[in-house]
């Protein structure tokens, strides 16, 4: 129970773009921070198209200044690093008036400033809602494009534009080069096309029908929350336990079914990733609804207790029923701040908690005696009445969550459609609501549809070419009998041969799901924040690599594992960053156990070094030395999946 709810301590958190699971991910934030946030004050009268505004920013470092008409540009100055310290660098932002009035959209290309807006407003979240440090924070979503998108003007004006057309143009005459030579060889500018036979001559129809009625099973957690929300079940007694056990139902069936049909590579490899997605999906599905349904019995039980307390016949004489009225005076909502509302909640209980005979909290002292027909005064009445209501209206934001529209908060987003729609969504964190676009292109969809089929098409060939040979050789001498001391001679070679085509195939697949599919995916759906992935190219350490690489698995790992393990197991940051990389590990060890059909545990050993290679990377010996970090990073990157698929294939 307590790991089903742990996790949202309050509103369900995940960080931002720039934090991660290391020891020291939270280093940055303190008690004392200030936070930096946006403030936008509109000039003149709020009808007017053309009226003027002013940005600010609360900060110390960063000015802002421009005027806004419908679409404004402001000037933003931005301290310089290194050498440069002392001169300012000036970037564009562009304010335009959202749909609401009093709202406006801000955009801003620069890195830099996007990250100093999202550690302001996540700060400010923080602090107004009494968070600790050690707690997760709220991601702030922003409406921005991948970096190698067209409509990202930060990609088109970037000085390495030339190298990104370089590649691509390399590729085209990498083909060329593979079908004149396959016409040569073979009298087919095709070649043999034995991987393509492999993905459509066998089991096609019947893996596409397994993907479906396992898209159409991950219904189930609808299902069971509105059993929930309905009140036939409890998430904090049975409903977790249902979910956690259909969520081992739901992964290792799928595995069975690929060992049963006996599918090759391409086909588990496709099935088993897809299932992976669809169970992280349906987890935080599950436990942010789960976690909401406590908040609303709490909040329905107070509504209760309220009711009896509005009821009840007040002595004339003090009592000394506990707490005492003018402890618990400041705690109306009238006259008290927001901050300090906040931070006199922390003494009120937990915000899922339901069961006030246990739970040590003033509301649960304040219930009890209500519940037990205490005798109280009128002043105690009145203080109980003033508590009671700040944690509804306390509660009932949380049920609000994001959204801007009453239509999306709980219970009313349990439905097929919202369902349906988080589904499709690129992104594996669930919230009430996404910023969204107004309309979708569909050019900009057929464009991406289309790179999405030219890339695969361009990773079979360059598979059948220079991989597909090593590895039908390398399987030939193990089944013909060569003993382990004969394929160790052969094991440098098959990690040469297989060098180059791997790393070029592992930034193709990078490429492909992360830069094309999901586009496809967010531009039909309208989803507006496509940080899918970072820099990571730019990577000097491990740690930093795994956070930006892979931004959405990154930010479900984040919040429903790492935070999850501090808050439900009180573990400590380093425990719990053990923790999510084991599980990291565990998750691509399963992959290569499906693919090979048996367990050797390198891919398991090799991601769990990461974390010493990320702790070396924070000593005196790399700290500071970014070149240095990178060329290791490269090193890792570039030699680590040949070595890997050789050993499986050898040994």
């Amino acid at each position: 129970m307590s790991y089903a709810l742990h996790s949202f301590p309050g509103r369900p958190r995940k960080d931002s773009e720039s934090s991660g699971w290391t020891p020291d991910s939270d280093a940055a934030l303190t008690d004392g921070d200030e936070p930096k946030f946006l403030r936008l004050s509109s000039g003149g009268q709020a009808g007017d198209s053309r009226s003027r505004s002013t940005t600010a920013i609360a900060s110390d470092d960063l000015s802002v200044n421009g005027d806004d008409h419908n679409r404004g540009e402001a000037g933003i100055s931005l301290p310089a690093r290194g050498r440069d310290a002392d001169r300012r660098r000036s970037i564009q932002v562009v304010i335009e008036k959202a749909g609401r009035r009093g709202r406006y959209t801000l955009t801003a290309d620069d890195p830099e400033f996007r990250d100093i807006l999202k550690s302001g407003i996540e700060r400010e979240a923080a602090r107004l809602s009494g968070k600790s440090r050690n707690r997760l924070r709220d991601l702030v979503f922003t409406r921005q494009f991948t970096t190698f998108d067209r409509q990202n003007p930060r990609g088109s004006q970037s000085p390495f534009y030339g190298f990104f057309t370089l590649f691509w143009l390399a590729m085209a005459l990498l083909l060329l080069k593979i079908a004149a030579q396959n016409y040569k060889n073979q009298g087919s500018v095709f070649g043999r096309a034995e991987i393509l036979h492999l993905m459509v001559d066998r089991d096609l129809v019947v893996l596409l029908v397994t993907d479906g009625v396992m898209t159409v099973a991950t219904g189930f957690g609808l299902f069971l929350q509105k059993a929930i929300a309905r009140g036939y079940l409890t998430w904090s007694r049975s409903g977790w336990i249902i979910q956690s056990i259909w969520q081992i139902l739901f992964i290792s069936g799928t595995i069975w079914f690929s060992f049963y049909r006996e599918w090759p590579w391409t086909h588990t490899v496709f099935i088993f990733l897809h299932n992976f997605i669809y169970l992280m999906k349906q987890h935080s599905y599950a436990f942010y609804n789960g976690y909401l349904s406590q908040v609303r019995r709490r909040t329905n039980l107070l509504q209760q207790k309220l009711t009896q307390l509005e009821d009840m016949e007040a002595h004339e004489s003090p009592t000394s029923t506990s707490p005492d009225a003018e402890v618990l005076f400041a705690t109306g909502l009238d006259g008290l701040s927001r901050h300090a509302l906040a931070h006199r909640r922390r003494s009120i209980g937990p915000k899922y908690s339901t069961n006030f005979s246990k739970e040590e909290s003033e509301i649960a002292t304040m219930a009890k005696a209500i519940e037990a027909g205490e005798a109280l005064d009128a002043e105690q009445i009145q203080a109980f009445t003033g508590v009671i209501k700040t944690e509804i209206t306390i509660l009932e934001e949380e049920l609000h969550g994001n959204c801007t529209t009453m239509d999306n908060a709980y219970p009313k987003n349990l439905t097929l459609t919202n369902f349906v729609d988080w589904m499709c969504l690129p992104t594996l964190v669930y919230e009430l609501e996404y910023p969204r676009q107004d309309s979708i292109n569909w050019w900009y969809v057929a464009e991406k549809s289309a790179a999405t089929l030219g890339v695969i098409w361009i990773m079979i060939i360059i598979s059948q070419a220079y991989i597909y040979p090593v590895v039908i050789e390398t399987v030939r001498h193990k089944e013909a009998g060569m003993s382990l001391d004969q394929r160790w001679k052969d094991f440098p070679w098959v990690v040469s041969d297989m060098l180059f085509p791997l790393l070029l195939e592992q930034l193709l697949a990078w490429y492909v799901i992360w830069e094309c599919l999901l586009n496809v995916l967010a531009e039909l759906t309208r989803f507006a924040d496509r940080g899918f992935y970072g820099d990571w190219w730019n990577s000097v350490s491990w740690d930093q690599y795994a956070r930006d690489w892979n931004r959405p698995v990154h930010n479900f790992l984040l919040r429903h594992v790492y935070h999850s393990s501090i808050s439900a197991f009180h573990l400590t940051k380093m425990s719990a960053t053990l923790v999510t990389f084991l599980l990291s590990a565990i998750a691509h060890e399963l992959l290569m156990f499906c693919i090979f059909k048996k367990v050797r545990g390198y891919l398991f050993v090799f991601q769990l070094s990461q974390i010493p290679l990320a702790m070396l990377s924070k000593t005196k010996l790399l700290k500071g030395r970014d070149t240095l970090g990178n060329i290791i990073f490269w090193f890792g990157l570039f030699i680590g999946p040949s070595l890997i698929t050789a050993l499986y294939l050898i040994v």
